[in-house]
């Protein structure tokens, strides 16, 4: 496992962050990512960086501050702790987030209050997470198991047992089973890029989505929209990978369009509640109707955040034969689950518009570019999904048959 967590590590500063010479580094981890935060800093002060800190985030306290706060004291972020994130704004700073994130952390907790924190959450680190969705600053998420994490994947199994588990899927969903496992990234991130090259070819302005479970769906790309993917590139030419592992190549919507019902396919875990069994129904890109067996008041309010947050702002292409969908495992975790299966997101769009950079707010809207608190990726990707492209001249292209790429 020493040996795993060095590689893990090495794997983040290389690949994830791209950690430079006069970084500031933060690590913001859980408790139980503790030992890879500790290997990750010997890594980045190994990459020259200048300085690096570690914050950890205790996630049963948490539930506990849920629990017994009120909703106005939750809704109160101390200036300490937004300054200390929103002080990571500038070219020579990244942000590393460890995740061991419990799928049922918040059960039995007002939904209600979550909603209240986060939006507060949000507007306290508006600069920094614009920044963050228009790559104006490097950042990367990663993941280790918890006890209560692995025991949802793996409830038949003891904890001990299940960790392990989690762990060995970990493991071969960020390749650290291969031999030069940074390496191994280098290759997947440039055969990705032939697959974005064709997309960003065919001039699409639509897409149309069908499967059997009830998705019959088309939406509308803006003018000038681009796909992108596996490695992304700050505005000033810093590279990194946002997330570990990903599969995804993505763009945005245009807000106005969208019409037809999207069914779920995956459960979806949002603030530590499991949201199952939903659906959406969009027209002219507003979502005018919804449901959850299961979750659909913590449904209610992400979709009830804020004006954006009843429309869409990310397109995402993920083949359904690829290497986190052939572990067979629903992960409770939207970024392994999502990394195994096409999906939107509600909300904030990251701004995919050739020119962007030079683009305030209000031009991008008027392209057509979400703008939320929100950003809440949920999952749409089956083995018989179909995806059909259409280029502003009309012509039809398959995108996606039986789940899969067509080229």
């Amino acid at each position: 496992m020493k040996s795993t967590i060095r590689k893990y590590a090495k794997l983040m500063v290389k690949i994830g962050a791209c950690v430079r010479k006069d970084d500031d580094v933060l690590i913001i981890s859980s408790l139980e990512g503790a030992p890879l935060a500790q290997a990750i800093t010997e890594y980045c002060y190994k990459a020259k960086a200048k300085r690096v800190t570690v914050s950890y985030v205790d996630d049963k306290a948490s539930r506990l501050h849920f629990l017994y706060q009120d909703e106005e004291t939750l809704k109160q972020i101390p200036s300490w702790e937004a300054d200390m994130k929103n002080s990571y704004n500038d070219k020579h700073a990244v942000t590393i987030r460890i995740l061991s994130e419990d799928p049922h952390l918040y059960d039995g907790v007002d939904p209600n209050k979550i909603a209240a924190r986060s939006r507060a959450t949000h507007k306290a680190l508006k600069q920094y997470y614009d920044n963050a969705m228009s790559n104006k600053i490097r950042w990367t998420l990663c993941a280790v198991p918890s006890e209560a994490w692995a025991k949802t994947v793996f409830p038949e199994l003891s904890a001990s047992k299940a960790v392990n588990k989690l762990w060995e899927l970990i493991i071969k969903a960020m390749r650290l089973d291969a031999k030069d496992s940074v390496k191994a990234w280098q290759d997947f991130q440039n055969n990705s890029l032939g697959r974005i090259e064709k997309l960003n070819s065919l001039n699409l302005k639509e897409l149309r989505y069908k499967n059997s479970i009830g998705t019959d769906f088309t939406i509308g790309l803006p003018k000038g929209a681009y796909f992108s993917g596996a490695k992304e590139n700050t505005t000033y030419g810093a590279p990194f990978c946002a997330n570990m592992p990903t599969e995804e190549i993505f763009t945005l919507p245009d807000k106005n369009t969208g019409n037809g019902r999207i069914v779920a396919s995956m459960p979806l875990v949002h603030n530590g509640t499991v949201i199952e069994d939903f659906y959406l129904e969009l027209k002219d890109g507003l979502i005018v109707d919804y449901n959850a067996k299961k979750g659909y008041e913590t449904l209610k309010n992400i979709i009830e955040t804020d004006e954006g947050s009843r429309r869409l702002g990310e397109i995402a292409l993920v083949q359904y034969d690829s290497p986190i969908q052939n572990l067979h495992t629903l992960f409770y975790n939207t970024l392994f689950d999502e990394n195994a299966s096409c999906h939107f997101a509600i909300g904030e769009a990251y701004p995919l518009i050739r020119g962007a950079e030079k683009m305030s707010k209000e031009e991008l809207a008027a392209l057509g570019a979400n703008s939320s608190d929100e950003h809440v990726d949920f999952m749409v990707g089956t083995a018989d999904l179909s995806i059909t492209g259409i280029s502003a001249d009309g012509t039809e292209t398959p995108i996606f048959r039986d789940g899969n790429f067509c080229f």
